[in-house]
């Protein structure tokens, strides 16, 4: 089984790491999640990230308390920035339909998630709820981000109107609209090398003819991923798959 992964602090991740320390603290709630929850002993193996693509590999060296363990590093890793990156645009979703894409989209390796009030979306984020409803996707990033091993954790960006998101597909290297009349599949689409792929997912009641109008005008082809409908909530989980082997990152 492969050693679980908790979050440090990323100043304190970086100025190690340039120092070439050989032990690092974990304390506060990540070590209390660690030695209470998971109950990690001296001996076991463990890895420290700053979820920015560092990383501290090593052994519990002591446990203290409650809260607090000390690693021993054995070797430190910097995963680079991937290529090209993946950026899924999701439509507000029902209930928690919203965190399981998120869950699903970060275990799979999307690299960006961008919240989006699509006219057609029942879910609308507004004021107290809309900040709580954020924060749940931005911890649900977090803490499946840990159980998929990852060093780099997706950003969750702030939620954005239509016209915000066209601008979002009008900078990307690729980009498109998940669509069940696409006229092309997107596992024959011809994708880049290098750059952003920007790829919006519409809410349960599909993409508006005036969004896809705006879309497509930023550069945003439809396309379809096979021939059956998958919902919102899944729809981005497979086109990330697709696209991550298509690209090679898979590989």
């Amino acid at each position: 089984m492969t050693a679980p992964v908790f979050l440090a602090d990323r100043d304190l991740l970086h100025r190690l790491r340039h120092e070439g320390a050989t032990a690092v603290a974990l304390e506060g709630p990540e070590g209390r999640h660690a030695v209470s929850v998971r109950r990690l002993r001296v001996g076991e193996e463990v890895v420290l990230t700053d979820g920015a693509g560092t990383g501290a590999y090593g052994t519990v060296a002591a446990v203290e308390g409650k809260d607090r363990l000390d690693v021993a590093v054995s070797a430190w890793r910097e995963e680079p920035e991937p290529r090209p990156r993946i950026t899924v645009v999701q439509a507000l979703p029902k209930g928690d339909r919203g965190e399981l894409a998120v869950e699903t989209m970060t275990e799979t390796g999307a690299d960006a998630i961008v919240p989006w009030a699509a006219a057609r979306c029942v879910t609308q984020w507004r004021g107290e709820r809309g900040t709580k409803a954020l924060t749940k996707w931005r911890t649900t990033a977090r803490e499946a981000g840990k159980q998929a091993r990852r060093l780099r954790f997706p950003e969750v960006a702030g939620p954005m109107t239509t016209r915000e998101v066209a601008g979002l597909l009008a900078d990307a290297a690729f980009a498109g609209v998940l669509h069940e009349e696409g006229g092309e599949p997107l596992a024959t689409a011809e994708l880049p090398a290098q750059g952003d792929i920007v790829l919006v997912v519409g809410p349960e009641g599909g993409v508006s003819p005036e969004e896809l109008a705006a879309f497509g005008e930023a550069g945003a082809k439809p396309y379809r991923l096979g021939p059956t409908v998958l919902r919102t909530s899944t729809a981005g989980t497979a086109a990330t798959a697709l696209l991550l082997g298509r690209t090679g990152r898979w590989s």
